[in-house]
């Protein structure tokens, strides 16, 4: 089986993963055989300042890719990827080798778009957005993570 990763990086397993798999930096490819990790590479985005619907998709195809994983994508990229025959996983945060194994252990929930879907312009002029953008974007969409995990927990005073 063949997983890819969005990376915020080329530090592959290391790697951290990217928020929108389409404005991913990197690709990290892994080769996996009955659950062992068999290799490994980080491969550029070429269409990481600037892409097409469908290209990013395409592109992560020609990976020869069984499965993308990403910490969030859009329906139409989910979409496309089914038509490939390719499963996604989204949600995924913190480093590429722990959505691996998440993956893995079937605790990484399968694709649903991301609700910024909207925000990140899909369908929608003016998609691409500048490095100082995509980090407010990704800072944003942690901090509802992190409320998230915070909100079942009562606060405690004094």
């Amino acid at each position: 089986m063949r997983i890819v990763v969005s990376s915020d990086n080329d530090k592959t397993l290391d790697s951290s993963v990217s928020h929108h798999f389409g404005r991913c930096p990197y690709f990290t490819v892994i080769n996996i055989e009955k659950n062992e990790i068999l290799r490994t590479e980080a491969v550029e985005n070429p269409y990481f300042s600037t892409h097409s619907p469908g290209q990013v998709p395409d592109f992560v195809n020609s990976l020869g890719a069984d499965v993308m994983i990403a910490g969030g994508m859009g329906g139409r990229a989910i979409s496309v990827f089914s038509n490939y025959g390719i499963k996604c996983s989204t949600g995924a945060t913190g480093s590429v080798k722990s959505a691996v194994m998440q993956y893995l252990s079937g605790h990484l929930s399968p694709a649903s778009p991301c609700r910024e879907s909207a925000g990140h312009g899909h369908g929608a002029s003016g998609y691409e957005k500048g490095p100082v953008d995509r980090l407010k974007e990704e800072a944003e969409y942690l901090l509802n993570k992190l409320d998230d995990i915070i909100a079942p927990y009562p606060e405690k005073n004094g």
